[in-house]
């Protein structure tokens, strides 16, 4: 009863049935069909990707451009794509290089992505929505090569920007996200884009979405198009600005601003989509303002209107959101940085107050809000808010008032006088920075440290690089001296206060801000670390600082010891504290090992190190205090000076620094100043001794003098008193005379004296004085030498760059130009490579595919016969041992399946050794014929030049189809082919004789011409000739026609043609006759061969007759056409011929082949003679070829 049970059909596999709908797909003619195969592999292409992908991709590409105008046909194959490239999570053939692979294919083929934008200027929703997905899904795979293709394909970016036009949604928002990932890189799209009113389109969009405030997630996505159109683009920013789009930002601003004063509940998703929106554009307007960049001052400029005004009111709104005032002040700061224009402009601006909740009656007023100048509205922020949450507004408004001092002499000294005025006066002391920083430091400072930070901060920016403000804020004192109390300097007071912070163990914060306040202040000013070092103790702090921190701080120790090398490094002699007590003071506390490694970990440390990257904001409210330590003004000073300052610790104390201050040069040679010092000592103790010398003299003429009158005196009144003893007198008196002549003597001779040391020190005040001159030439000539070595040193620096960067520039080029023609070879070899690859895989898989359909049929006979084995041991136990055997021979044949698979598979290896083989040969033989055929055309060349020399016409009879052919001749000097010739004209004439048919025997010469047809004159031509043969006869030299030609009566041609019209009929092709009437040709399969090559031509004729009659034999210099099976059709180009014919009977299609076209070389030296040799058969046929030599055939 068993024996009628049948087995199930084998059910078919997912790999098989995909592949019976891709043979499906490539193979139907009906659209239908297509179709339904197309729908097949779309249920599986979610699921199976790979398989779809490798069995049917470029059949479904193809189906685009064959049913490219079937709307639906293109809708489900668009539909199958885009699931291939996002298949199932779950999918057991998902993979990203599925992916990669179809964009492969898309890109590869530059008309493949034309196809896609093609079905963008079509109006149906489902074609232009899937397209632009289907771009977008290409471009994530494959950015570059998609850039390319869109950009090269015709009108590619004009299509895709009208897209934006479309007033669906769906399309609409498609396009804006494709667009956005199109322009981030290529600066030729982002021009395209622009240059397409990309421009304008953008702002239609968000002005119909309801702007900034009302729009939703697409306002955002345009914003992030505007942003790649813009970024780092001059000539799409210049476009921008000159068609007046600038006016617009700000018009969006102020939207934005007024809707949110408005005070309207609205939900939280628009709220936050509103936040993202404005967001968005701040960073546009960012985009605007790159620092160094081309255009940014004409941006800025541009900016002053209501750009700047609306985008500062928006910063000073309470009502906005914290993150984006502080993105608003930001971009205040880029507008006005290093634009003394815009600088000045900003002061002069008012903003609402940020501490007033409403108007209190004092100072203007708009609308119930108080209004404050925009500078004191950016000082309250910075300085009296403590509120942690708002530490990012605080450092964007920080940000924004070192953007006013920025490079900005005059603002900065403004600002500092004011800030001096007011702390004198005791005024504004919470948003006073002067008086922030010298005021005693509350117990609470911990409560907000960043107070003291921002105020140190802004005090750097006004005192960095400027000798002015460094002046004006050392001429600040603490104190009144008329009252007894002690004068305690700005410098000394910054001190203290860091000091004691040091020894309180205050947040390091506020230290880090005394340090970094005093270190750009001391720097270079040798005045200023006079005044410092005035306090024998500030030495001593920051040095205890720098070695004992309580708080281990590495910033903090760091910045210690290298505010001790700045002291140490602009100190003098002079100093209140010396050099060298300086220098020994530091050596013995700190050591320079220490030194060094303190300033070693200050730079190597993250915040120090990394300052560029790390994110200077607040990112976790509720984890305390944000990471902010540093400046990026002072970190960039660091990192200056970071070898001078490490550096300076081994100079000597003898060495002092020369500083040009306002041009006065502080601190000079201490070597030079001693021995100018050492000279004028030693004149002046000389000038001493002279002087005492002088004085001695002195006192001592003026007893000679008096003891001369005394003498004088005694002598007259002796002279009274005794007469007599005149002579004695008179000898005493000679006496005197001499001895006053002597004294007189000695008076001169101590003027002269005293005149010589005059003169001696005239000469060394002389000598002083052109000392000071030599010393002051020497120096002047030194800083000439100095300034001159710098500029040639300049000179050749900016030479050698020069010439590094041409060499540069030209080892770049070289090494791109090597670099392309590399990967160019290397393309190439990997396209041969793969094309081999894939014809090897295509074989292999095509071979293990038949094997395994084979082995599973046998396996389904296995299974089959098992199963009847079974049912026969269920009827027969007898049978049992026969039926084990048979199990046993069939485990043997599935074992010998198994081999002979194994075999398979070697005899394939072998296979493809041999292809690679034959490869090889065929592609020796093509060299070897194109060698042959390089001959032909020379002794062609040759020949031909003799092609009008001889004609030889043989007329046909004057009416009926008689024979009309001319056979024009070149080199007639073989008498063989002109006898042959004459026989065939006079066969012609006896057929025509003949009133009903003719029969032509066979000519059994070697060149012969065999008819075996059958020709009814003046009947309609109905007859049926079997084969007809045209054996073409020539010699070297010969040239050879085939042409149709009417007989001399017009309208007998014509009425004939319409007899053969009447049942063949094209739509494509039609001959004229001289009346300029068009008939149709027949249908026609066309062969063209090149004439040098034709040995003979074969017509295979059907119920039509064969009109050989009517055909002109003749060479190179026109194509051939074989026409079958039943007329010919002729012309000078392939281009005359149509694409297809209809038989309408057979209602068939005839394909028609393009002819070859005849490269026609001029030789003008004949090698050698050709000869006609007959060669082998082809299709049961004698074949004859060209050669060399005389013979004929």
């Amino acid at each position: 009863m068993f024996s009628t049970i049948t087995t199930a059909p084998a059910k078919q596999s997912v790999s098989e049935t995909i592949a019976v709908y891709s043979g499906r797909l490539s193979t139907s003619t009906l659209l239908e069909d297509r179709r339904s195969a197309i729908l097949g592999l779309r249920s599986f292409a979610k699921q199976f990707p790979a398989s779809v992908a490798s069995g049917a991709l470029r059949g479904l590409i193809g189906s685009l451009s064959k049913d490219g105008e079937d709307v639906d046909t293109v809708k489900i194959v668009l539909e199958t794509l885009l699931m291939l490239f996002s298949p199932n999570q779950d999918s057991p053939e998902a993979s990203e290089e599925i992916a990669l692979w179809l964009a492969d294919e898309f890109t590869q083929r530059q008309e493949n992505i034309t196809l896609l934008l093609d079905f963008l200027d079509t109006t149906d929703f489902y074609s232009r929505l899937y397209s632009l997905q289907l771009l977008a899904a290409i471009l994530s795979a494959r950015t570059e090569r998609t850039e390319e293709c869109i950009l090269v394909a015709p009108m590619g970016i004009p299509r895709l920007v009208a897209v934006l036009d479309d007033r669906r949604e769906a399309i609409r928002n498609e396009a804006i996200s494709l667009l956005t990932d199109l322009t981030p890189a290529s600066i030729d799209i982002q021009k395209l884009v622009a240059f397409e009113k990309g421009f304008e389109r953008v702002f239609g969009i968000i002005n119909e979405e309801g702007g900034l405030v009302d729009g939703a997630r697409v306002v955002e996505d345009c914003l992030i198009l505007l942003a790649n159109l813009l970024r780092l683009n001059a000539s799409n920013q210049s476009m921008f600005r000159e068609m007046g789009f600038i006016a617009q930002l700000g018009r969006l601003l102020r939207a934005a601003y007024k809707g949110d004063e408005s005070g309207q509940e609205i939900a939280q998703w628009a709220e936050a989509q509103r936040n993202r929106n404005i967001y968005a554009l701040l960073a546009v307007l960012r985009l605007f303002l790159v620092a160094g960049a081309v255009g940014t001052s004409q941006n800025q400029v541009a900016f002053l209107g209501g750009v700047l005004e609306n985008t500062l009111q928006l910063a000073f709104t309470r009502t906005v959101e914290l993150p984006i005032r502080t993105e608003a002040l930001v971009a205040c700061a880029d507008m006005i940085k290093g634009n003394r224009g815009m600088q000045e402009s900003f002061a002069g601006l008012q903003v609402p107050s940020p501490l007033a909740e409403m108007a209190n009656g004092q100072g203007p007023q708009s609308n119930g809000v108080s209004k404050v100048f925009v500078i004191d509205g950016l000082l309250d922020i910075t300085l009296a808010l403590s509120s942690l949450q708002a530490f990012d507004l605080r450092m964007a408004a920080c940000q924004c008032l070192k953007a006013y001092f920025y490079q900005h002499k005059e603002i900065r000294e403004h600002f500092l006088t004011r800030a001096i005025h007011g702390h004198k006066i005791k005024a504004d002391e919470l948003t006073n920075v002067l008086t922030t920083l010298l005021q005693p430091l509350p117990e609470a400072v911990a409560a907000d440290p960043y107070r003291y930070w921002f105020a140190a901060v802004l005090m750097l920016h006004l005192i960095h690089d400027s000798p002015e403000t460094k002046a004006l804020a050392m001429a600040v004192t603490e104190g009144d001296e008329a009252s007894g109390e002690e004068v305690v300097t700005s410098i000394q007071t910054l001190a203290a206060h860091l000091i004691s912070t040091v020894a309180k163990a205050e947040d390091p914060r506020v230290i880090i801000g005394y340090l970094m306040v005093l270190l750009c202040w001391l720097f270079e000013d040798p005045d200023g670390v006079n005044d410092f070092l005035d306090e024998f103790t500030n030495l001593q702090g920051i040095i205890q600082a720098a070695i004992e921190n309580p708080n281990g701080d590495v910033i903090v120790q760091g910045l210690s010891a290298m505010l001790a090398a700045v002291v140490y490094e602009f100190s003098t002699k002079d100093s209140p504290l010396p050099r060298a007590t300086v220098q020994s003071m530091i050596l013995k506390r700190m050591g320079r090992d220490r030194y060094v490694d303190k300033l070693a970990k200050l730079r190597s440390h993250p915040f120090m190190r990394d300052f560029e990257v790390l994110p200077q904001k607040l990112l976790d409210p509720s984890g305390g205090l944000p990471d902010v330590y540093l400046d990026d003004t002072f970190v960039e000073f660091f990192k200056d000076n970071y070898s001078r300052i490490l550096r300076a610790i081994d100079r000597q104390p003898d060495l002092e620094i020369s500083v040009v201050t306002n041009g006065v040069e502080k601190g000079v040679s201490r070597e030079l100043v001693d021995a100018l010092r050492a000279q004028i000592n030693e004149k002046d103790e000389a000038l001493k001794a002279m002087d005492a010398e002088k004085s001695s003299l002195s006192s001592k003429l003026g007893q000679a003098q008096a003891d001369e009158r005394r003498a004088k005196d005694e002598a007259a009144a002796s002279v009274a008193r005794a007469n007599a003893a005149a002579e004695s007198l008179r000898s005493q008196l000679t006496a005197k005379e001499r001895l006053l002549q002597t004294a007189s003597d000695t008076t001169n001779t101590l003027r002269t004296q005293l005149s010589q040391e005059q003169e001696a020190h005239h000469k060394a005040k002389t000598e002083m004085s052109r000392l000071k001159n030599v010393n002051d030439g020497l120096q002047r000539y030194h800083e000439e030498e100095m300034k001159m070595m710098k500029a040639k040193l300049r000179a050749r620096e900016e030479e050698l760059n020069a010439k590094l960067r041409a060499k540069e520039e030209e080892l770049t080029k070289k090494l791109q130009a090597q670099e392309q023609e590399f990967t160019k070879k290397l393309a190439a070899k990997e396209d041969e490579h793969q094309r081999a690859l894939d014809i090897q895989r295509k074989t292999s898989e095509l071979e293990s595919e038949r094997v395994k359909r084979r082995i599973e049929a046998e396996m389904a006979d296995l299974k089959a016969t098992k199963s009847r084995i079974e049912v026969d041991l269920m009827k027969a136990n007898k049978a049992k041992a026969t039926a084990e055997a048979k199990v046993i021979e069939l485990e043997g044949k599935v074992k010998g399946v198994v081999a002979e698979l194994e075999g398979v598979k070697e005899k394939m290896e072998t296979l493809e050794g041999g292809l690679r083989k034959e490869v090889d040969g065929k592609e020796e033989e093509r060299r070897a014929v194109q060698g042959e055929l390089d001959d032909l055309l020379i002794v062609f060349s040759d020949l031909e030049e003799k092609a009008e020399k001889y004609k030889v016409c043989f007329p046909g009879s004057e009416s009926g189809w008689g024979l009309k052919g001319v056979v024009m001749v070149a080199n007639v000097g073989n008498r063989n082919v002109l006898r042959h010739l004459g026989r065939v004209c006079r066969m012609e004439r006896m057929k025509m004789r003949k009133e009903r048919t003719m029969m032509m025997s066979r000519w059994d010469r070697q060149n012969g011409l065999n008819f075996n047809k059958q020709i009814k004159r003046g009947s309609s031509l109905r007859a049926a000739p079997e084969v007809g043969r045209w054996v073409l006869l020539g010699c070297p030299g010969s040239i050879w026609c085939l042409r149709c030609l009417y007989p001399k009566s017009t309208s007998q041609a014509v009425s004939l043609w319409v007899t053969l019209s009447k049942t063949w009929t094209t739509s494509a092709m039609h001959c004229s006759n001289p009346k300029g009437r068009k008939s149709k040709a027949h249908p026609v399969r066309v062969v063209a061969i090149p004439a040098f090559a034709i040995g003979q031509i074969f017509f295979s004729f059907g119920r039509q007759p064969a009109l050989h009659t009517n055909f002109l034999i003749r060479g190179a210099t026109t194509n051939i056409y074989i026409c079958q099976p039943h007329s010919l059709t002729f012309g000078d180009s392939h281009s005359h011929l149509p694409d297809t014919c209809e038989n309408k009977k057979s209602k068939q299609n005839v394909r028609i082949l393009p002819s070859l076209q005849l490269r026609h070389h001029l030789v003008r030296r004949r090698k050698r003679m050709a000869r006609c040799q007959p060669g082998r058969r082809a299709g049961g046929a004698a074949c004859y070829h060209l050669a060399g030599g005389r013979q004929g055939f």
